[in-house]
């Protein structure tokens, strides 16, 4: 059985505002995306390696690729017309090289801060479970908007919400049935595989994640990003 982590690059990043899609910005004269791959090269676990790409950038992915030596790439596919495209883009190119019985972690290519320790778990939480959604409690007072956008007057319990990450764990057969009968059901823009799998009246399992393991969706992620890069825990700390 192997496990394929499969890396999601389609979107330019429009709330960044930068030129570049965010995926390819340098951090220390490195793209971002390849920080990404290498959290799942440096795996064991992970034997192969697929990038959903926007269209145009192949040619410097593979370029970037060879550079970093990211060994462990064996496809990169254009982006498809919004997120669920893309990865049904992408687990359609994994079904040409390897098996149902396969796992496939889904991971947003702009989250490069992955842990190896989430990487292990979400690939077990998979095996056992069928699922992994990689995930964090909630720590803010939510409040729920009214029509306006503006005002609330509605508390949520905060005990009951959980803030999902990725990567998020499926088999392979499990994500190609799940986007046939989304396209059979007229599904066609969940946001991410865990809310195709709940549009879809099926149950997904958490996997604990970590306030490290963010998005980069603005230019102050950047700059938190490159904080983590350089921090070091302090030794009175625990885990």
């Amino acid at each position: 059985m192997a496990n394929i982590a499969l890396l999601i690059a389609g979107g330019r990043g429009n709330r960044m505002g930068q030129d570049l899609p965010k995926q390819f910005l340098s951090v220390d004269d490195k793209p971002i995306i390849m920080y990404t791959c290498e959290a799942f090269e440096n795996h064991p676990e992970i034997d192969a390696i697929v990038i959903v790409c926007i269209d145009g950038w192949q040619t410097a992915l593979e370029a970037y690729a060879h550079q970093f030596n990211i060994t462990k790439l064996r496809a990169i596919i254009p982006g498809g017309e919004n997120g669920q495209g893309s990865i049904r883009n992408g687990i359609h190119a994994i079904d040409e090289q390897f098996n149902k019985d396969d796992i496939v972690l889904v991971h947003d290519a702009i989250r490069p801060m992955v842990s190896a320790d989430i990487i292990s778990r979400c690939i077990a939480d998979t095996k056992r479970y069928g699922s992994s959604i990689v995930s964090i409690p909630c720590a803010e007072a939510m409040l729920e908007i009214d029509e306006t956008g503006e005002n609330s007057h509605n508390l949520v319990n905060r005990d009951s919400l959980k803030r999902t990450q990725t990567p998020q764990g499926f088999s392979l057969e499990t994500l190609l049935d799940m986007h046939e009968e989304a396209s059979q059901r007229g599904i066609t823009d969940s946001v991410a595989s865990c809310t195709l799998a709940i549009e879809l009246g099926r149950s997904v399992h958490f996997t604990p994640g970590s306030e490290k393991n963010i998005k980069l969706t603005t230019v102050d992620d950047i700059d938190i990003f490159k904080a983590l890069l350089t921090a070091k825990r302090s030794s009175w700390l625990k885990n």
